[in-house]
């Protein structure tokens, strides 16, 4: 395989009136609604539980979020899972609720990080990708993994986000924003209830959940190849943890055909297996949230980018 703009990718049909690629999306629909479903009874239970079970089901929460946002939300943004466009607003909101960030504006940034791809800062030091683990690195390396994980979440610039929402019509700000008021509203009639809870429970373990996902998304990146577009992403290929993410796992997969289904992911994987091998694409043994663990990872300062062959372990 040589000519890797002539690769065509199989898309899923299906002939369901509610699914708009396969009835497979009702997994990670459920999925989402089960979150939800745990967001409120952290709530309710938080005064009946012991601390320590508490503290256990926040972790768990925060593991929950960085699962959806890397599984059911990434995949949700690529591929609408229904024909109805007012099924795929509402099931905005019900994202937007249990992670307590707006899904339209997520979809807005994650078109951003599609759009640069994790590349190097220019002339100017400005990225094309706003989330790029290179955006506050120096010398052309990668930020410290520990300050992009944990200064990320505040590094969000509303304001750059809902002017790029504009330029896609005021119908795409007005959901954003809709979105935004659907959890905030959640979170104020919680506070008025029992602000204890939100200040020192619940607001740690959500920010918790969204440094899990910028770690998350450090090492689907660290390693790869920015100029190389089927090396772009970092991949993984561990059953469990591609089960649990909808097959995120294959990111350098994803971001060379982002488009492509997760049902369609290991058949895409086997169709360009032979050009990654060429390319150097990078593999890691491990869950990308455990890539630090990875036993032949890159130092920062090595800039040779070589090919990876580990087999999945988890």
């Amino acid at each position: 395989m040589t000519n890797a703009d002539a690769i065509r990718v199989e898309r899923p049909t299906t002939n369901s009136k509610l699914f708009a690629h396969t009835r497979w999306d009702a997994v990670p629909v459920l999925a989402s609604l089960l979150h939800l479903v745990y967001f409120f009874a952290l709530f309710l239970l938080y005064p009946h539980l012991p601390l320590w079970v508490m503290l256990i089901l926040g972790f768990v929460y925060s593991l929950m979020v960085n699962a959806n946002i890397n599984g059911v939300g990434h995949n949700f943004i690529h591929n609408p899972f229904f024909r109805s466009p007012l099924l795929n607003r509402l099931f905005g909101i019900v994202q937007s609720v249990a992670c307590c960030f707006s899904q339209t504006y997520y979809d807005s940034v994650h078109m951003q990080h599609h759009k640069g791809n994790a590349d190097r800062p220019d002339e100017n030091g400005d990225t094309v990708d706003w989330i790029s683990i290179y955006k506050h690195g120096h010398d052309g390396e990668p930020e410290d993994p520990w300050s992009y994980v944990f200064l990320s979440f505040f590094r969000d610039d509303v304001g750059v986000i809902r002017k790029e929402l504009r330029k896609r019509g005021a119908r795409e700000l007005m959901w954003g924003n809709i979105e935004l008021a659907a959890f905030a509203t959640a979170l104020f009639v919680m506070f008025l209830f029992n602000w204890r809870y939100i200040i020192f429970y619940f607001l740690p373990f959500f920010y918790l959940g969204h440094c899990f996902s910028y770690l998350n998304g450090y090492y689907r990146h660290y390693g790869a190849n920015p100029d190389k577009p089927v090396a772009w992403g970092v991949s993984s290929y561990g059953k469990i943890y591609n089960w649990l993410f909808f097959y995120n796992g294959y990111h350098a997969e994803h971001h060379f055909r982002p488009k492509v289904h997760w049902t369609k992911m290991e058949d895409f994987h086997r169709q360009i297996a032979d050009l990654q091998k060429e390319e150097g694409v990078r593999v890691i043994s491990r869950a990308h949230m455990l890539g630090f663990l990875d036993p032949d990872l890159p130092k920062r300062r090595d800039r040779e980018i070589k090919p990876q062959t580990a087999q999945a372990t988890f």
